[in-house]
């Protein structure tokens, strides 16, 4: 029973639902991006590049040493293949990805309450060089007199 009243403890700590929530928007953000980067970007890119002649999910090297149009083919075939498309795909998934974090997480520090300095509550003593209270008028360790 003690094992479980621990774990309920441990589960119900804000910092563990805090990343739970974190895991689940980032999925679902991840999915955003995933598609905004499959669905719009790389089309554009396809288009801009040779016309639409050129579509990055069909970049591949067939490692079987035939010729085939599209990935679908080649794997439909069995082939091995070197997925050089899908990778860039998935650099650029990251790299959007991090610049939007970035991005957010730059904003949020802007508005986060700055931490006030704490109040001095000690001075130096100027002959002995320890540290006294800042109202002390005679020094504890040399028993100078202060100013």
């Amino acid at each position: 029973m003690k094992f479980f009243k621990e774990f309920r403890e441990f589960a119900m700590k804000g910092s563990v639902i805090d990343l739970a929530v974190g895991v689940i928007i980032g999925g679902a953000f991840g999915k955003i991006v995933t598609s905004l980067v499959n669905d719009i970007i790389m089309p554009l890119l396809t288009f801009l590049t040779k016309r639409g002649e050129l579509s990055f999910e069909n970049l591949f090297i067939a490692l079987d040493g035939r010729r085939y149009d599209t990935l679908a083919a080649a794997q439909e075939a069995g082939a091995p293949t070197f997925n050089y498309g899908l990778f860039l795909t998935n650099v650029l998934d990251f790299l959007i990805i991090s610049f939007v974090i970035f991005i957010f997480v730059k904003q949020v520090n802007r508005f986060r309450k700055k931490p006030e300095p704490a109040p001095v509550t000690t001075k130096e003593c100027p002959y002995c060089r320890t540290v006294i209270h800042k109202d002390a008028v005679r020094c504890p360790n040399c028993t100078s007199e202060l100013h």
